[in-house]
Protein backbone atom coordinates (compact mmCIF):
# COMPACT_ATOMS: atom_id res chain seq x y z
CA UNK A 1 0.00 0.00 0.00
CA UNK A 2 0.98 3.46 -0.30
CA UNK A 3 1.49 5.67 2.70
CA UNK A 4 0.04 9.18 1.69
CA UNK A 5 2.41 11.85 3.99
CA UNK A 6 1.23 15.39 2.61
CA UNK A 7 -1.34 17.97 3.15
CA UNK A 8 -3.73 16.50 0.64
CA UNK A 9 -5.65 13.69 1.74
CA UNK A 10 -5.91 10.60 -0.55
CA UNK A 11 -9.86 11.37 -1.00
CA UNK A 12 -9.42 14.79 -2.54
CA UNK A 13 -7.07 13.72 -5.12
CA UNK A 14 -8.24 13.72 -8.27
CA UNK A 15 -9.22 10.64 -9.83
CA UNK A 16 -6.55 9.69 -12.15
CA UNK A 17 -3.81 10.06 -9.41
CA UNK A 18 -5.76 8.04 -6.72
CA UNK A 19 -6.71 5.25 -9.41
CA UNK A 20 -2.79 5.42 -10.70
CA UNK A 21 -2.00 4.63 -6.67
CA UNK A 22 -4.39 1.80 -6.41
CA UNK A 23 -3.32 0.02 -9.52
CA UNK A 24 0.63 0.66 -8.57
CA UNK A 25 0.21 0.06 -4.96
CA UNK A 26 -3.09 -1.53 -4.37
CA UNK A 27 -4.34 0.87 -1.68
CA UNK A 28 -3.65 4.11 0.12
CA UNK A 29 -3.12 5.20 3.70
CA UNK A 30 -3.74 8.74 4.81
CA UNK A 31 -0.84 10.06 7.83
CA UNK A 32 -1.48 13.65 7.73
CA UNK A 33 1.78 16.15 7.17
CA UNK A 34 3.04 17.08 10.28
CA UNK A 35 3.16 21.18 11.02
CA UNK A 36 6.44 22.29 10.38
CA UNK A 37 7.35 25.74 12.36
CA UNK A 38 9.10 27.90 10.69
CA UNK A 39 11.73 28.61 13.40
CA UNK A 40 12.07 24.98 14.28
CA UNK A 41 15.71 24.36 14.16
CA UNK A 42 17.66 21.53 12.40
CA UNK A 43 17.52 19.34 15.40
CA UNK A 44 14.30 19.86 16.18
CA UNK A 45 13.03 19.22 12.23
CA UNK A 46 15.54 15.80 12.82
CA UNK A 47 13.46 14.66 15.89
CA UNK A 48 10.17 15.21 14.21
CA UNK A 49 11.54 12.86 11.52
CA UNK A 50 12.32 10.04 13.64
CA UNK A 51 9.06 10.23 15.17
CA UNK A 52 7.42 9.96 11.28
CA UNK A 53 9.93 7.21 10.43
CA UNK A 54 8.95 5.53 13.38
CA UNK A 55 4.98 5.69 12.27
CA UNK A 56 5.89 4.73 8.49
CA UNK A 57 7.82 2.24 9.42
CA UNK A 58 5.03 0.30 12.02
CA UNK A 59 2.83 0.54 8.96
CA UNK A 60 4.79 -1.34 6.62
CA UNK A 61 4.18 0.46 3.38
CA UNK A 62 5.07 -0.65 -0.09
CA UNK A 63 6.22 2.60 -0.61
CA UNK A 64 5.77 6.36 1.13
CA UNK A 65 3.90 9.63 -0.65
CA UNK A 66 6.02 12.62 0.82
CA UNK A 67 5.10 15.99 0.17
CA UNK A 68 5.35 19.37 2.11
CA UNK A 69 8.05 21.47 3.92
CA UNK A 70 11.43 20.82 2.16
CA UNK A 71 13.92 19.88 5.11
CA UNK A 72 11.04 17.69 6.96
CA UNK A 73 10.36 16.04 3.55
CA UNK A 74 14.18 15.52 2.83
CA UNK A 75 15.16 14.29 6.39
CA UNK A 76 12.58 11.53 6.25
CA UNK A 77 13.12 10.48 2.91
CA UNK A 78 16.74 9.59 3.68
CA UNK A 79 15.69 7.79 6.53
CA UNK A 80 13.38 5.90 4.61
CA UNK A 81 15.47 5.13 1.79
CA UNK A 82 18.02 4.06 4.03
CA UNK A 83 15.53 1.54 5.26
CA UNK A 84 14.84 0.21 2.07
CA UNK A 85 11.60 2.12 1.90
CA UNK A 86 11.04 3.66 -1.20
CA UNK A 87 9.65 7.17 -1.09
CA UNK A 88 7.71 8.89 -4.39
CA UNK A 89 6.48 12.35 -5.21
CA UNK A 90 3.45 13.20 -7.19
CA UNK A 91 4.12 15.54 -10.09
CA UNK A 92 1.68 17.92 -12.11
CA UNK A 93 1.53 19.87 -14.77
CA UNK A 94 0.40 23.35 -14.01
CA UNK A 95 -1.93 24.78 -16.67
CA UNK A 96 -2.71 28.68 -16.72
CA UNK A 97 -5.38 30.40 -18.00
CA UNK A 98 -5.29 34.20 -18.78
CA UNK A 99 -9.18 35.56 -18.62
CA UNK A 100 -9.92 38.95 -20.95
CA UNK A 101 -9.84 40.59 -17.57
CA UNK A 102 -6.14 39.59 -16.51
CA UNK A 103 -7.51 37.00 -13.90
CA UNK A 104 -5.45 33.73 -13.93
CA UNK A 105 -7.04 30.32 -13.19
CA UNK A 106 -4.72 28.02 -12.69
CA UNK A 107 -4.77 24.03 -13.22
CA UNK A 108 -3.35 21.17 -12.09
CA UNK A 109 -3.22 17.72 -13.97
CA UNK A 110 -1.27 14.84 -12.30
CA UNK A 111 1.03 13.54 -14.69
CA UNK A 112 3.05 10.72 -12.36
CA UNK A 113 3.97 9.57 -9.12
CA UNK A 114 8.18 9.86 -9.60
CA UNK A 115 10.65 8.44 -6.78
CA UNK A 116 13.00 10.16 -4.92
Amino acid sequence: MLLNISNHPSDKWFEEQYQTAIQAYGGIIDLPFPNVPPEATSDQVGRLANEYFEKVTATQPTAVHLMGEMTFTHALVQKLKAAGIPCVASTSERMVVEGADGEKTVRFRFVQFRAY
